[in-house]
Order: structure tokens, then C-alpha cells, then sequence
């Protein structure tokens, strides 16, 4: 935008300078060719007294010290046919002023000026001399210079004018556009400061309300889900005190563990939504610790439902942009389908290693394969929630990464998370703080 403005203002004055100066500078070669022509003619009318009245040894001594004295030729035609002065053959113009017309010729060195002399009792004479080209243009080249200078500094200082007026009116605008995509990775604390012309204080005044109002939407429904989660609290209360009053140790002891483990997962839950709610963002993880953690867990219903792990985890850490508790419930759903979707017996396998600048945790099963469509959020085909694979999507391109459904080399599926590390802490001043206008 700035070039666009300068180039702009550089077409602008140059139109306008090129309207101006090229008639100046006819103007100037006009005059100069004026100037030399009225000197020239001054020159020979200083000789008219003298032709009128002297005898011509005079006449000769006077037009031979003119022209040395003005470097021109000057010629004095006599009535009787005698030139004197610099010899020079006659002209037609000399001819016109012998007849009484004194004139002004161009020639193809310069510029012939004639003058009549009358009075003389043996008739007309003539006094002649010519301006040269260099003495018409002397001068104009030098001005025509100046003006061309002229007219570059003026271009030159009205683009720099220009550039520093599109300076100070994209600055606000690039500096909305870099908290723009703060708030849309998720720092809501970014805020625009209110700087240049109106319409852009305006712009960053909307942007600014915007993002709180982002934070207060976003404040309010993570304090509903934790609401939420805690009011589950009270039927697991009642799920304990039942598993206690089963007859069986084994299944109250299984069922008692069930609950604690759900228990813990509502309470992560309400952890998580209200330190998202103080932060406004999440700190990275360990894919290795984690996905060791969760493999563990699940390895334990592998063995008792028949079914064969193979786990290739690469050694740690492996930070990654994903929140712990993000990863874990991804992972989570990723192998809760391989249980839920395929049968008893069937193995699967996870696999965690870096891939380029990304981690690659990948989960594959030798089950039935993924149909189309059943990524997509709320879709299933068995009798699910259908949000497994969109917990895990979203989990992976929460921290700059991806999802990917492969068809397994000897069948089933491969559901690939490419994960992203951790993004580098940026130090940045904080906008000041503005206090809201009230709203109409």
C-alpha cells in the first residue's frame, strides 16, 4: 500500500510538474533567443548614426570595432556597392533592406539582422549582422537543467512526503492485522492500541471489544462446563456408595475403581476449564510420558478382551503444543474406538516418533477400517457420541498440527496425529489497557 501511494503521488506531480515546466522552458528558450536578437539589433542601430552621416573610412573603422567588441560579424553595405567590415557576400535580406525594409532572417547558423539606413544623399545603406545559434541558445541548456532538477527534487520530496503519510497510515493497520492473528491462535489477552486517523481508532476500539467480549463468551461457558462436571459429582457419590453394597469384593472392587477413575477425569475436567479460564492458554506436553501413561492403562483391557499391543514409542521427551490433559483424552478416544469398534481379539498398534519438525503418534488396528464420512463430528455407526475422532482432531490442530485416516497395509485403519511442539514464548509490550465505551 505505501508503494501504490508513492508511485501515486510520484504520477501526480509528475503530470503536474510536466504541464508547468514544459511550457517554462519554451518560455526560457524563447527569451533567450529574444535577448540575443534585441542585443544584436542594438549593436548594428548603434551604427545608424554613422552610416547616416560619416565618411566611409569611419563607417569601416566603427563596424570593424563593433565586431570585435561583440564577437559577431557586422557589415556595412553602401550605397554604391562597397561592403565594409566583414567582407560578406549580399543576401536577399540585404537586398529587402536596401529597398528601404529593415528585417530580421533566420539562417542556418543563426539569426540575420538587417537594418536600413536612409538619408544618405548617394542612397540606402545597409548595416547587417548575424547572430550566431550558440549566443540564441546560450543559457538554456543550463536552465533547462535547473528546471529538470527542480522538477526530480519536487517528485522525490513528494513521494517521501507521501511514503511518511502512508507510513503513519499503515503502521495502525499492520499492527491490527498482528493482533488479529494473536487472538486467532488463541491469545485473548492481545489487544490493539488506538493510533492513527479516526477510522482506524475506530477499527481498533471494535477489535479490542471484540476480543473481550470473546473472553467473557469463553469465561462463561468453561464456568457452564465446570458447573457441569462438578454436578456429576453427585450421582458418582451414589455410584461409590452402591458399589459398596455389592455382595461380590471383586466386582465392588472393579467398580470402585471405575468411579474413582471417572471421578478423576471430572475433576481434570474442572481443573482444566478453569485454568484455561485464569490463562486464556496452555502450556505444551511430553507426547512420550503420556502416551507410555496411556498405553499402560490400556494395555490392561488388551490382555483381559484377547488382544495384541505392539507399541514402537520413541525414547523421551517429545514436547509437543498439545496439552497434557488435551493428548491423554485424544489418545483415549483414539483406542477407546479401536475397543469399541472392532472385535475381541484384534490387535492394534501405537506408534509414537518424530516426523520432521512434527511428533507422529499413530494408533492402527487390523479391525474393519474407518467408513467415509464417520470423521466428521456427531457421525457414527455405533450408537455412539461420535466425537472421538473430533476430540482428537481438534486436539492436534489446537497445537498447529493435523489428523490424517489411512488405510492400514494389511487392513484396518491408521488414524495418524501429526503433532506440533511447543511455540517459542514471544516477548511483546503490552497494549495499554482502554476503558470500554459504554454500550448504545
Amino acid at each position: 500500500m505505501r508503494w501504490r501511494l508513492a508511485v501515486l503521488v510520484a504520477a501526480t506531480t509528475s503530470v503536474i510538474l510536466i504541464a508547468f515546466l514544459v511550457p517554462l522552458a519554451l518560455l526560457v528558450r524563447a527569451v533567450a533567443e529574444d535577448r540575443a536578437t534585441d542585443l544584436g539589433a542594438a549593436d548594428a542601430q548603434s551604427l545608424v548614426s554613422v552610416v547616416g552621416a560619416a565618411a566611409d573610412d569611419s563607417i569601416k573603422l566603427a563596424a570593424e570595432r563593433l565586431a570585435v567588441e561583440s564577437g559577431r560579424p557586422v557589415s556595412v553595405f553602401l550605397p554604391n556597392g562597397t561592403v565594409v567590415g566583414t567582407p560578406t557576400a549580399r543576401t536577399p535580406a540585404v537586398e529587402l533592406a536596401a529597398r528601404g525594409q529593415s528585417l530580421t532572417a533566420d539562417l542556418d547558423g543563426g539569426r540575420e539582422i538587417v537594418i536600413a539606413v536612409q538619408g544618405r544623399a548617394d542612397g540606402t545603406a545597409v548595416i547587417r549582422t548575424v547572430v550566431p545559434a550558440t549566443a540564441i541558445t546560450e543559457g538554456v541548456a543550463r536552465s533547462w537543467l535547473v528546471l529538470a532538477v527542480l522538477g526530480l527534487v519536487l517528485v522525490v520530496l513528494g513521494m517521501l512526503v507521501a511514503d511518511q503519510l502512508a507510513r503513519n497510515l499503515v503502521r495502525p493497520i499492520i499492527d491490527l492485522s498482528a493482533v488479529s492473528r494473536r487472538l486467532a491462535n488463541a491469545e485473548l489477552t492481545a489487544r490493539a492500541e488506538p493510533v492513527g486517523p479516526p477510522e482506524i481508532r475506530d477499527v481498533a476500539a471494535a477489535l479490542n471489544d471484540l476480543a473481550e467480549r470473546i473472553q467473557e463468551l469463553l469465561r462463561e461457558e468453561r464456568e457452564r462446563v465446570a458447573d457441569l462436571s462438578h454436578r456429576l459429582r453427585t450421582p458418582l457419590t451414589a455410584l461409590r456408595l452402591e458399589a459398596e453394597l455389592l455382595r461380590d469384593p471383586q466386582e465392588a472392587v472393579q467398580v470402585t475403581d471405575a468411579v474413582d477413575a471417572l471421578e478423576r477425569a471430572v475433576t481434570g475436567l474442572i481443573r482444566q476449564a478453569r485454568r484455561r479460564t485464569a490463562t486464556g492458554a496452555d502450556a505444551g506436553s511430553d507426547a512420550a510420558a503420556i502416551v507410555a501413561e496411556r498405553v499402560a492403562f490400556w494395555s490392561v483391557l488388551a490382555d483381559d478382551t484377547g488382544r495384541t499391543v505392539k507399541v514402537d514409542l520413541a525414547p523421551g521427551p517429545l514436547p509437543v503444543a498439545v496439552p497434557a490433559d488435551d493428548l491423554a483424552a485424544a489418545l483415549d478416544a483414539l483406542l477407546g474406538n479401536v475397543f469399541a469398534h472392532t472385535p475381541d481379539g484384534t490387535s492394534f498398534a501405537v506408534r509414537l516418533a518424530p516426523e520432521g519438525p512434527l511428533v507422529g503418534l499413530a494408533v492402527a488396528d487390523a479391525g474393519p477400517g474407518v467408513p467415509d464420512g464417520l470423521a466428521r463430528r456427531g457421525v457414527s455407526q455405533a450408537g455412539s457420541t461420535g466425537l472421538g475422532l473430533d476430540i482428537a482432531r481438534r486436539a492436534a490442530e489446537t497445537g498447529g498440527g493435523r489428523l490424517e485416516l489411512r488405510d492400514g497395509a494389511d487392513g484396518g485403519a491408521v488414524v495418524l496425529m501429526m503433532l506440533a511442539p511447543p511455540r517459542p514464548p514471544r516477548t511483546r509490550n503490552a497494549a495499554p489497557r482502554r476503558h470500554r465505551r459504554p454500550r448504545r
